[in-house]
């Protein structure tokens, strides 16, 4: 069976940072081709511009270079509509030697931006709207211009990224289970969307009311996206057309019934990635062919939390290969991985306390020497130091508030 069709579903059912319970399942990899699916298009809002040229792709994970010199660029996201929230994207910079974090202002007029990323020539940032009526948003970091934005197609948007030609920019949809593709303009724009995919089978996964996308993401190779959808357990590839912007599935991995798999991230060698599953609070090793984009996902293991409830969030993995970092909300931790028989194996080595409540995003500095955590429920960003050869982690100094943190994003 298709994985879904391009009608949009559902309602803001529930606030995604609350988190739900689930039993512990076994896990299988059933990866099937589908057959063609619907091929209706819904219509967003008119914008001008053209599809800008290709970019030189991004490196997967951060590159060991010298480090930079003076204050850096930082980004953070957060809830617009909660009591206590921020005003819209947070400014920030980052001393990329000690890792001290100075407030700089807001860029306002962006609803709920909960997650953040950049385009790969760094001029334009984009963020989500995560809100019922969802939408994407383009700024121009030159001026903090905001370039204007452009429906998603679907509801509660909390993950977007940019095609590694810097044409495309994919996001998901968690309440609606869908995925959306919006060409990418010469200006750094976002066209009118392209594609969208919503999630229909397999059936949702227990506890869960419906399909529930979590993240879009381009494999290390550039010829597959995936789509990681926490309502059915499920992880579908996608080719990405890259002339026309629309998506055709060529595999599925399907998690343990109730894992609720939420950020996948993949090993530099590109043939195998570290599965987060939010509601059975584990992690797994997944197995990974470019040429046909199947995903083997393989048995869960330990994300290190302690007895109380816990929601893994994101899994990070060093230019190096040698080590992973899984952030643990509730536990507020931080566990380290060693990375073993070339990204094949993951070892646990211990927590690190992330110095904050619910640590809902991970990121590395562009040299990989930091480590930033968006902490939720304390308002706070965390950075820690990261030592190369060992995986240690060591708190950079007092974390630096910002309302209600739920995306760090340096640059």
């Amino acid at each position: 069976m298709g994985s879904g069709t391009r009608a949009a579903s559902g309602g803001w059912s529930r606030r995604r940072f609350v988190g739900t319970l689930a039993g512990l399942g076994a896990v299988t990899a059933l990866p099937s081709p589908a057959p063609p699916r619907n091929t209706e298009k819904t219509a967003a809002p008119r914008q001008t511009g053209s599809s800008a040229p290709s970019h030189p792709a991004p490196a997967a994970t951060p590159s060991p270079k010298s480090k930079p010199s003076g204050p850096r660029p930082l980004f953070l996201g957060t809830y617009t509509s909660v009591e206590g929230g921020g005003k819209g994207v947070g400014l920030a910079t980052y001393d990329p030697s000690t890792g001290r974090v100075t407030g700089t202002g807001t860029v306002t007029g962006v609803a709920n931006p909960s997650y953040l990323a950049v385009h790969p020539d760094a001029h334009t940032l984009y963020a989500v709207d995560e809100q019922d009526a969802g939408a994407v948003t383009a700024v121009r970091l030159a001026d903090r211009e905001v370039l204007g934005s452009r429906s998603t197609g679907g509801a509660g948007p909390c993950h977007l990224s940019v095609h590694p030609s810097g044409r495309w920019l994919l996001s998901a949809n968690y309440t609606s289970g869908s995925v959306a593709v919006h060409p990418i303009t010469g200006s750094g724009g976002l066209g009118e969307r392209t594609d969208l995919v919503t999630h229909s089978s397999p059936a949702p996964g227990p506890g869960q009311q419906g399909p529930h996308a979590h993240q879009f993401i381009t494999s290390p190779d550039g010829g597959h996206v995936l789509a990681v959808d926490l309502g059915t357990d499920t992880v579908y590839s996608y080719r990405l057309d890259e002339r026309t912007g629309r998506l055709t599935e060529v595999a599925r991995a399907a998690a343990k019934p109730g894992a609720g798999p939420r950020h996948l991230t993949f090993h530099p060698g590109g043939r195998h990635a570290y599965l987060a599953n939010e509601v059975d609070d584990t992690v797994t090793v997944c197995a990974y062919e470019p040429s046909t984009g199947r995903l083997t996902i393989g048995e869960p293991q330990s994300t290190g939390s302690g007895a109380g409830t816990n929601y893994p969030a994101q899994i990070l993995v060093t230019a190096n290969g040698s080590y992973a970092f899984l952030a643990n909300r509730g536990d507020n931790t931080l566990a380290r991985y060693a990375i073993e028989r070339d990204g094949a194996r993951l070892r646990l080595l211990g927590t690190v306390p992330v110095a904050g409540d619910f640590p809902r995003q991970i990121a590395f500095s562009p040299d990989g020497a930091l480590l930033f955590a968006a902490n939720q429920r304390s308002g706070t960003v965390s950075v820690f130091h990261v030592d190369d050869e060992s995986g240690e982690l060591r708190l950079a100094g007092k974390p630096f508030a910002s309302p209600v943190a739920v995306c760090a994003l340096p640059l």
